[in-house]
């Protein structure tokens, strides 16, 4: 009698995915509300994972500018800015280099942590900061260096949260010379769950970007 032997090992683990991120139409300089043509795929489905948010991205010369919408909430948000990795909110992975044969981060590579909010009078203002990335070979030196700009809108079912990248927060940014950036996300709810880009928590995204997927600046 044969038995059959389900693999634990993630499909997605299988694939490099590239995504075009388009231009924005005006270089604005500060947060904007993408609309849904720039929507990013997310590929979490491909290990039987649901979505529960949809990111946008778009660049320009001055940087990037992405936006992350969740939507059918029936409770309150979470954010809190003593326990960053247990809100609800974004976090973000980008390496100017596009370098997917490396086990630890180099200088290009950057974390980025998003919330709708946690800052201001009563936390309500949205949020955002860099992380140092552990087990880096070399932190970037923009890390809080610069402030990043977020715009939040909060209902009652969820939030459309957008932040804008300052080129110069992005050590070795260069659209013209350098169009192909390593990328990877994940977008946490204590309520709905989590989503990434592709493979989860169980494997080291957080810090490994031969993980991570590439975005290609159209």
């Amino acid at each position: 009698m044969t038995q059959s032997v389900v693999s634990e090992i993630s499909n997605n683990l299988m694939f490099r995915y590239r995504m075009p991120c388009l231009p924005i139409k005006q270089d604005a300089k500060k947060p904007v509300h993408l609309p849904a043509t720039h929507d990013l795929p997310d590929f979490c489905s491909m290990d039987g994972g649901g979505s529960i948010a949809m990111l946008r991205a778009a660049w320009g010369e001055s940087g990037m500018y992405f936006t992350v919408v969740v939507e059918n909430k029936k409770q309150s948000l979470w954010c809190k800015r003593t326990q960053l990795l247990d809100s609800d909110g974004m976090q973000l992975w980008i390496d100017t280099r596009d370098t997917h044969n490396l086990h630890r981060a180099t200088k290009f590579c950057h974390w980025f942590l998003v919330l709708p909010q946690g800052d201001g009078p009563g936390e309500k203002q949205p949020l955002a900061t860099m992380l140092k990335i552990n087990r880096a070979r070399e932190h970037s030196p923009t890390i809080n260096q610069a402030k990043i700009p977020t715009d939040s809108k909060v209902t009652r079912t969820g939030y459309t949260l957008s932040m804008y990248i300052p080129g110069p927060v992005l050590n070795g940014w260069n659209p013209e010379e350098h169009k192909h950036l390593g990328f990877c996300y994940s977008v946490r709810d204590r309520e709905l769950g989590l989503q990434h880009l592709s493979v989860g928590s169980e494997y080291p995204v957080a810090e490994d970007p031969s993980l991570w997927h590439t975005l290609v600046l159209g």
